[in-house]
């Protein structure tokens, strides 16, 4: 490990970072080494503006850039402590798109495909909790409070703990299913001894149960999360509660789901349903 590697981890630690920050912004500042050739030391502004271009060349996802952003400006900002103005070190503008919604009778279709039991559970919890990916794999079973009715969930996005309603119905599937489990340590243990179930192995699953369930939306395992939102707020629940049942830092983050809502789509009428009403017989198909 270099030395600026090594001071740039613990300068991300002492400030609290996750560990998946750490690693994501390491591998960012590596790959932008590696594309000149040299080190982060001797590099400059206008490397960086070349690199995003470079990046927006290879067609990278906007998320993606905007780390490798972030990434440098802690850096040359916190690291290497040199006095750019941020203007220098932009970042993109990420395309705004609605997220996947599905409705409540394509979620159960959809939790019906998964052959796997544990899969099947896990993405239920998912949509009963509106935990992200990430904050469900890490659940341990002292997480679930029965008594409360509440799951903790630990050390969620920028190391942020929150509880979250547990459903009775999930808790009498959970306790169903921990009877069978070996593992004590993760909730849903994965094929390696003594550590949890990985991403790519839910999203595999997931891939197989939209298959099996005939469904045509594009499902990954973070849909359960949107579901979750968007169903709250058709049922009444206020945008406030969802924010903080979601761990949004921001409001902005939770209004998104205000525009997914079917029974607000679909209550609000067309002009031209309006128009024709109050059309004449002669002129009632316009």
């Amino acid at each position: 490990m270099t030395p600026l590697r090594r001071r740039m981890i613990e300068d991300l630690q002492v400030r609290n970072y996750s560990q998946r920050t750490i690693d994501a912004y390491v591998r960012q500042v590596a790959a932008f080494a590696r594309y000149f050739g040299k080190s982060p030391e001797v590099l400059g502004p206008e490397e960086v503006r070349l690199y995003q271009v470079h990046l927006l060349e290879k067609q990278v996802a906007w998320s993606t850039q905007n780390q490798a952003v972030a990434a440098l400006r802690f850096v040359f900002g916190i690291t290497l402590r040199r006095n750019w103005p941020l203007e220098l070190l932009p970042y993109g503008k990420k395309p705004r798109r609605l997220p996947v919604v599905l409705s409540q009778k394509e979620v159960l279709r959809f939790l019906g495909g998964f052959n796997h039991p544990q899969y099947r559970l896990a993405m239920t919890t998912a949509y009963a909790s509106g935990v992200r990916i990430s904050e469900l794999l890490a659940l341990r079973p002292e997480h679930i409070d029965s008594e409360r009715m509440m799951l903790h969930v630990e050390l969620g996005k920028g190391n942020k703990s929150r509880m979250v309603p547990l459903s009775r119905m999930l808790l009498e599937q959970l306790r169903v299913y921990f009877r069978g489990q070996r593992s004590r340590i993760w909730l849903f243990p994965g094929r390696k001894p003594g550590r949890p179930l990985v991403s790519t192995t839910l999203w595999d699953a997931c891939k197989r149960a939209r298959k099996a369930s005939g469904l045509r939306k594009q499902i990954t395992p973070h849909t359960m999360r949107h579901c979750f939102a968007t169903h709250l707020l058709e049922a009444g629940t206020d945008l406030r509660t969802v924010q903080a049942l979601l761990g949004h830092a921001s409001l902005t983050s939770t209004m998104i789901y205000t525009h997914v809502q079917r029974k607000v789509v679909t209550a609000t009428r067309s002009p031209l349903d309006l128009i024709g009403e109050i059309a004449t017989p002669s002129n009632a198909t316009l």
